[in-house]
């Protein structure tokens, strides 16, 4: 009898083989835990995000899925994790808008090209936020003001570099005012950046309305714009960029779910079922809205839009800063 299972057995291996073993192993896959690379630290908005789509997958594929962060390297070590890892559905990554500055900086050559994208999950567009007694009431007085006094108005947000400065340089860029009109005050982040706003040594902070949440609801801040096509839920009074200057520029923080280059077609669909049935579920729009952050959803080849689109307009805006390699 047992002879005679270990036939039926082998007789089914080849018979799937013979129709396409991939579809076989899609069917069983998960049998064991799967890991999900976050790239930044513990506690932040990325890791948290990380979390509860780490805790309701688990619920979906009947398996273990833990978190598991590789920080270092301005997200270099952690993307590194990802990309190298066999494509085989037991490693995952939660990968961010930074994948598309590194290699234009010289930190990498990694690219967005190097992952199997499987969902766009979540995304936050920089706002542009002046102090709560700012004599600008809307961002085109803003913006008038800066194109008559270059130099005069300061910014922060991030570092040199980084998402939020990208965002004021390509928002300037595209208003015809060149990207030297307003001085860049590098900070360790938007909320000491904010900090310096409503202390007065700034004029205006381009970060997500999530990081300058906290200074505008307890009414030491207002956002004049948001970079986006449409309003953010957080604030959905607050126009977007287009509404208040007639810019189309669109930039924000990212986060979206990727595998290793090479992770089969089937499992990859799986996967970005499961996904696509989280992003939908009250528990994770429950947890981003509680959170202010911002959603989005993308499937696999509409984030694989969504990154080249993203990659090849970091490239112009870092080129115009100086800071491409």
């Amino acid at each position: 009898m047992q002879r005679r299972n270990i036939v039926r057995t082998l007789a089914t291996l080849v018979a799937a083989s013979a129709l396409g073993a991939p579809a076989v192993f899609a069917q069983s896959y998960p049998t064991r835990p799967i890991t999900i690379v976050v790239p930044w630290g513990a506690g932040g908005g990325t890791d948290a995000t990380a979390r509860i789509i780490a805790s309701l997958l688990e619920k979906d594929l009947g398996q273990p899925v833990n978190v598991v962060n590789r920080t270092g390297g301005n997200g270099v070590v952690g993307h590194s994790a990802i990309a190298t890892a066999a494509p085989d559905g037991y490693t995952l990554g939660l990968i961010t808008v930074e994948i598309s500055m590194m290699h234009w900086a010289g930190l990498t050559q990694l690219t967005p090209k190097d992952f199997t994208p499987i969902a766009l999950m979540n995304l936050d567009p920089a706002g542009v936020t002046v102090r709560a007694d700012s004599p600008y009431k809307n961002l085109d007085d803003l913006v008038k003001a800066v194109r008559a006094n270059p130099g005069k108005f300061k910014a922060s947000g991030t570092g040199q570099g980084g998402i939020w400065h990208l965002a004021l340089a390509g928002m300037l860029s595209d208003l015809k005012i060149n990207t030297s009109a307003v001085p860049w005050v590098p900070s360790n982040g938007a909320a000491p950046a904010m900090s310096d706003l409503v202390a007065g040594g700034i004029e205006f902070v381009t970060c997500s309305l999530p990081e300058s949440r906290a200074m505008i609801d307890a009414g030491k801040a207002r956002p004049l714009a948001v970079m986006a096509s449409q309003p953010a839920a957080l604030y959905p009074n607050v126009p977007t960029l287009k509404a208040a200057t007639g810019s189309d520029w669109a930039i924000g923080a990212w986060r979206g779910v990727a595998a290793p280059k090479g992770l089969p077609a089937d499992i990859t669909a799986k996967l970005g079922a499961a996904l696509k049935k989280i992003y939908d579920s009250k528990d994770y729009q429950g947890f981003m809205s509680s959170r202010g952050f911002g959603t989005i959803y993308a499937d696999a080849k509409g984030f694989e839009q969504f990154m080249a689109k993203g990659d090849a307009d970091m490239g112009v805006v870092m080129k115009s800063l100086g800071l491409a390699k």
